[in-house]
């Protein structure tokens, strides 16, 4: 084993929620991921929609027992020492796979933390020659950086998530479909037609606020007011059109809080029938395609599924996905980028 350290470090991430295409739903998760050597431990695992056991939505007793394990305050969960570092962020369940690791003491005095043999694992046992991650770790971590880290989450320290959207408009059918769009995912919702007399401690529970396009100016700076007055930094969303999936992605994209530098999906641009998509590293990406036609109906078509390496790639659009008010809506499996086609 190499005597080099690897850093250690969290950042808040998040598992991008959305209606998509085909009609199904994915949930959105907010967790905290695991910084070795400056970059997301998650980008290294190929192109795997997981979270790690620190998310945000688990009861506190099980996110301080989850951090206890880590310390290794705790037996493992599972045998041969193994720990779960991310798992299905639909269930948890072993079942539908997971990342485990061996987590052990070692240097001298047993002061350093040590993440090997990493694999894929569905149940009780790992079959490191079938499944492992070979080019993965091992990692060692200096013991005080690493418990400083994960100490800070159980001193209430934890990245803050705030998973309610304010959703001000004047089109009320089309608000309710959004509010259940996003309860269905996860992230709560409220309808009003302003934030006039709120109270600051309610307007605190709000990660972002999104207007619809009949509200105007002079009603949207009102509403900026109450929260600045307040005190309560918040994303704002300019809906971009009557579409609940394309309102679901930009509010998804307004309440990522991770670092920008520590994002796989960093860039999208929607002009003369191309989509530009820019990655970071390898990773599946989905652009899905909504225009409005004269009648304003919505149309959606799945334009690009697929694996792309990091940098900057030009996708062709389909003429009949673009026609008329368009927009396109680029997705990984933890972030959401949204453009308007400019013409």
């Amino acid at each position: 084993m190499s005597a080099e350290y690897a850093t250690f470090g969290l950042a808040p991430a998040m598992r991008a929620g959305g209606v998509l295409a085909n009609g199904d739903y994915q949930v959105h998760r907010d967790f905290v991921d695991f910084i070795v050597d400056g970059r997301p431990l998650l980008f290294q695992l190929s192109d795997l929609d997981a979270v790690s056991p620190l998310a945000s939505d688990i009861p506190p007793a099980i996110f301080t027992e989850q951090v206890r394990s880590l310390l290794l305050e705790a037996d493992p969960p599972l045998p041969d020492g193994r720990y779960v570092i991310y798992g299905c962020p639909e269930c948890a369940d072993l079942a539908c796979g997971a990342v485990t690791a061996i987590i052990e003491r070692g240097g001298q005095g047993g002061e350093d933390y040590i993440w090997r043999d990493f694999a894929w694992q569905t149940d009780e046992h790992a079959d490191l020659e079938l499944n492992g991650y070979h080019g993965i770790g091992p990692f060692r971590f200096q013991g005080a950086e690493y418990r400083q880290a994960l100490a800070a989450l159980l001193d209430g320290e934890a990245p803050g998530t705030r998973r309610r959207v304010l959703l001000i408009g004047a089109r009320v059918a089309l608000l309710a479909k959004l509010a259940a769009a996003l309860r269905t995912i996860g992230i709560g919702a409220d309808i009003a037609h302003d934030a006039n007399g709120v109270p600051a401690d309610e307007l605190r529970a709000y990660g972002a606020v999104a207007f619809g396009r009949a509200i105007t100016q002079e009603e949207r700076t009102a509403v900026r007011r109450s929260f600045e007055q307040a005190g309560v930094d918040v994303a704002y969303v300019e809906g971009l059109a009557p579409i609940v999936p394309l309102l679901v992605a930009q509010i998804e994209h307004a309440l990522d809080r991770s670092p920008a530098q520590q994002r796989r999906l960093t860039g999208l641009v929607a002009a003369d029938g191309e989509a530009g998509v820019e990655v970071t590293s390898p990773c599946r990406v989905r652009l899905t395609a909504y225009h409005l036609d004269r009648l304003y109906r919505t149309h959606t078509h799945e334009v690009f599924d697929g694996v792309l390496e990091p940098g900057r790639h030009r996708i062709a659009l389909d003429s009949k996905a673009v026609k008329g008010e368009s927009f396109v809506v680029a997705r990984t499996a933890g972030s959401v980028l949204v453009e308007a086609m400019a013409r």
